[in-house]
């Protein structure tokens, strides 16, 4: 049909035991390409450096435009990421138990607010749904916020289909997840 496929593919390394490409799949080149970024796998967010990978036709279109909006990227940012690519499986892993931990943590939150994580999830976010009782997402977080000054992403702000929902990073600390857990059981002991 002549449709190409843009796969951005940034969470495929955190929390996840079988990272996947689109590109795996038989053929897939002729209608696909696929973007990662270091900013998420090798927490270099703001440093815009990631990959692109599909046909060399497809590849060929997007450097054409590309060459027509800048001059390139800061040849230190460029040797810093590829120190950060020839990091190995142990880093990942280490990286990975981190977000694991804060994963947990996380998961202890939900449930002091009554909120139902989203099952299987990967990424550096928890998604999870909200309780009936309230009208909607901006209503819990408010809550949250000014009941235990804690902030907590309401879904929304990403969309309608996330009014019923809120999302948590994984990029606070675990001293930090541990203090808003704090926080808000004491406003509902």
């Amino acid at each position: 049909h002549n449709i190409l496929i843009v796969h951005d593919n940034p969470y495929s390394f955190i929390l996840n035991e079988t990272p996947m490409s689109i590109l795996s799949v038989p053929n897939a080149k002729d209608t696909a390409i696929e973007l990662n970024s270091l900013s998420k796998s090798h927490n270099m967010a703001g440093w815009r450096v990631g990959v692109l990978c599909g046909s060399k036709e497809r590849i060929d279109e997007v450097l054409r435009f590309k060459s027509n909006m800048d001059s390139g990227m800061f040849l230190p940012v460029q040797l810093a990421a590829t120190k950060a690519l020839q990091l190995g499986k142990d880093w990942h892993d280490e990286l990975n138990k981190a977000y694991a931990k804060r994963r947990e943590l996380v998961m202890e939150l939900l449930s002091a607010i009554n909120c139902t994580p989203a099952a299987n999830q990967a990424g550096m976010f928890v998604w999870a749904a909200i309780p009936s009782s309230y009208k909607d997402c901006y209503e819990l977080s408010d809550e949250i916020l000014y009941g235990s000054n804690v902030f907590i992403t309401p879904g929304g702000i990403f969309g309608s289909a996330g009014e019923r929902h809120i999302r948590v990073s994984l990029c606070s600390t675990e001293e930090k997840l541990k203090q808003a857990i704090g926080r808000i059981q004491k406003v509902q002991a």
